[in-house]
């Protein structure tokens, strides 16, 4: 999981990783996958759930934000979080046209967790996230059904599986497969390791652009067609320091950075949007009192932070694809995976 020890993949990373270089070395985080694919290759899609926490989100909310780096993208719950800096939900990922269902399904969940919901307090902000996989998928067909998203859920746990599964089954990346990635960095702050970790679903970048560790290796790959970069890059961040919403909101935007090193300049079709969130504060729905304490680091210690978030973010995007299968998929359509081209690699 995460990178392989195993891998000649080298990015050069300055702060240690976690125990499973997954997201989910932040405690308390669950990621579930459901993987949706047809014999005759044309479906190639599925759902991701993040879990931020063990018990019940809702009624224990986080300080979360999200960034809009290029806003081409069809996800709901964002608008909410950025008003409000909770995060009080799972975050779903899955295809551009399955948005609706999987928010149906996940409204479902929240409401059989909280029946207090809609009757003895307001409505619940559930969040959502897509890329489109119709190049490999046939996205037409909303292959992608409630019990789907809620199996992802109840599914959720600290290991998972990377590469073309769950949302990311029918991903593209840079002319390659896409998909699915993880990893996470520790931060010392005031004599005390911290956790970063990122997941990514991927579906975009050029087909010359692909860069790994500062290696343009897709100058070298020979495309089988020309892709431009559209199609969308959805990222999460979670970290246990104590951190509020404006500040989450400014590790979201190093999400960019990240993007920027693997070769991708955000083009106009590529809807890329990335949400940040903390688990060690937890903001009562229910509360009693006027005011709540909370603790925060202070903003001269942010750096680096930053730039842990931005080399967890980076590998994550590459582990998508080092991960990935070769993808045949509908309309005889293939896309082949990045070990197809490990012999190009000089880093």
């Amino acid at each position: 999981m995460g990178l392989a020890k195993d891998c000649k993949i080298n990015l050069h990373s300055k702060y240690r990783k976690g125990a499973r270089n997954l997201i989910t070395d932040v405690a308390g985080i669950r990621v579930g996958q459901v993987t949706i694919k047809s014999e005759d290759q044309n479906i190639n899609t599925g759902v991701s759930a993040i879990m931020p926490a063990s018990d019940n989100i809702f009624r224990r909310k986080m300080f979360a934000a999200s960034s809009i780096i290029n806003g081409f993208g069809k996800s709901v719950g964002l608008v909410q979080m950025e008003e409000l800096g909770t995060l009080e939900s799972p975050i779903i990922m899955t295809n551009t046209l399955s948005v609706g269902t999987a928010l149906t399904a996940s409204v479902k969940y929240m409401l059989e967790m909280n029946p207090e919901i809609g009757v003895e307090t307001g409505t619940v902000n559930c969040v959502v996230t897509e890329c489109n996989d119709g190049e490999l998928n046939d996205i037409r067909g909303l292959h992608v059904r409630e019990e789907h998203v809620r199996q992802a859920i109840e599914s959720a746990s600290e290991i998972f599986e990377e590469g073309s599964v769950g949302a990311g089954t029918g991903m593209e990346m840079m002319g390659l497969s896409g998909g699915i990635g993880s990893a996470s960095r520790l931060v010392e702050i005031g004599g005390k390791d911290y956790t970063i970790g990122a997941i990514a679903l991927t579906n975009y970048g050029s087909s010359d652009g692909l860069v790994i560790g500062g290696d343009y290796i897709g100058r070298r790959i020979k495309a089988e067609r020309i892709k431009e970069d559209k199609g969308s890059c959805i990222i999460v961040i979670a970290t246990d320091i104590p951190m509020i919403c404006r500040q989450l909101k400014r590790l979201a935007n190093r999400a960019a950075h990240a993007l920027a090193l693997t070769g991708s300049y955000s083009g106009n079709g590529s809807g890329d949007i990335a949400i940040a969130f903390s688990t060690a504060n937890r903001i009562e729905h229910f509360n009693e009192g006027k005011f709540k304490n909370i603790d925060m680091i202070y903003d001269d210690e942010l750096s680096p932070v930053f730039a842990a978030g931005v080399e967890a973010v980076e590998e994550a995007l590459i582990s998508s694809i080092y991960h990935a299968d070769s993808m045949p998929g509908v309309r005889g359509r293939q896309e082949k995976s990045l070990r197809d081209y490990m012999h190009l690699y000089e880093g």
